[in-house]
């Protein structure tokens, strides 16, 4: 299902004027701190009122400023998961799953719970109380509430915040099941790469209230003016399909022939994997190396070169697992000659790949 957003609001000296149009997955709305991310899904969700514009989902429309349509939040039938679980701290996590069911019409068929508790994995959290669940467990539960609620749209603003590393690590995988098992449309808010590279289906930039750019993972991540943290964090999503596990703790992977070697990955032989490799982490070759402890050899041909002010240069490879992107100093190039058209491999660490940058490829 899909949705377009054409809104203007003004909030003091601050200005959004924001259009896209994106298909059915998960869509993130991306960009730094102040960009207008939470005012725009705010103004989705019902909860702030734009000055023009027309919000649809599917073949409802939600809101529309010459049409005079203007639905209250309780109508839209969104699901809303906040940075903060919020939930009732004199119900059991069964009721507070439950509660949003409470106020659907009749008319409106109700999710099953038995479905969202398992795929969640709640069912042995049912009867406790929300000061006796960890933070990573409180946000699966208001997960399920806002999933229970029926949404046509599922809203995330930011919801992996409040949590530490071990926790987002947690709750990643169940998002993966909503964009690829439930085919639910999700708008979700984030400034976080490994966020962006996991879970987006289509990425929407916002900068200043302005939307800038509407793209892949791929394609948003590896522009180092459009990633708020900056050249560091710049690099390639690739796909690969999980071959084997072997005894070391290591997963292997296959690129169309090619293995990949990654810390072990918890998912079924044959699982398609998507992967974030930071261009930092990549080194490059003019031959195919020997005796080296790395393990991921991969060859390709340089499609471009992107030198900026400093001493850095972007090389983009394209390879067997798609485009790669590679961080070097100018000097490299020089030395290496490196060009456009040139065959190099590139060369990367199991370990460089970390288990938050690994996720299942959407359907």
């Amino acid at each position: 299902m899909s949705f377009d957003v054409d809104i203007a609001l003004a909030q003091g000296r601050f200005q959004l004027d924001a259009k896209f149009s994106v298909p059915s997955g998960l869509t993130v709305l991306f960009g730094k701190s102040g960009s207008g991310k939470t005012t725009l899904i705010n103004a989705v969700a019902g909860l702030l009122m734009p000055d023009r514009g027309r919000v649809r989902v599917g073949q409802r429309v939600l809101f529309d400023s010459e049409q005079k349509i203007a639905l209250p939040a309780h109508k839209r039938r969104l699901g809303y998961i906040f940075q903060d679980a919020r939930l009732f701290p004199h119900l059991s996590v069964q009721k507070n799953l439950l509660y949003g069911q409470r106020f659907l019409p009749r008319s409106l068929g109700k999710t099953d719970p038995e479905q969202i508790i398992s795929l969640l994995g709640l069912e042995a959290l049912l009867q406790r109380r929300p000061e006796q669940l960890s933070g990573g467990e409180k946000q699966r539960v208001a997960i399920g509430r806002a999933l229970l609620a029926a949404p046509e749209l599922l809203l995330a603003d930011e919801p992996l915040t409040a949590l530490d590393e071990a926790r987002k690590l947690e709750i990643l995988p169940y998002f993966e099941r909503i964009r690829d098992e439930l085919k639910l449309p999700v708008l979700y808010v984030s400034h976080a790469v490994t966020e962006v590279a996991r879970l987006a289906s289509t990425v929407v930039v916002l900068d200043q209230g302005r939307v800038t750019q509407v793209g892949s993972a791929s394609e948003v991540l590896s522009d180092p003016q459009i990633v708020p943290t900056g050249v560091r964090n710049v690099g390639s999503v690739i796909t690969a399909q999980l071959l084997q596990h072997h005894v070391d703790g290591l997963s292997e992977l296959s690129c169309k022939g090619i293995p990949l070697f990654v810390p072990r990955i918890d998912r079924p032989i044959g699982t398609v994997m998507r992967l974030r490799v930071a261009a930092h982490e990549i080194i490059l070759s003019l031959k195919k190396p020997e005796g080296l402890s790395a393990l991921n050899i991969l060859p390709g041909t340089i499609a471009a070169i992107h030198s900026g002010g400093g001493p850095g240069a972007l090389v983009t490879l394209e390879t067997a697992a798609g485009a790669l992107l590679a961080r070097v100093t100018q000097r490299s190039v020089a030395t290496l000659e490196l060009e456009v058209g040139k065959p190099v491999f590139a060369v990367m660490k199991s370990v460089a790949i970390a288990p938050q940058d690994i996720g299942r490829d959407h359907a």
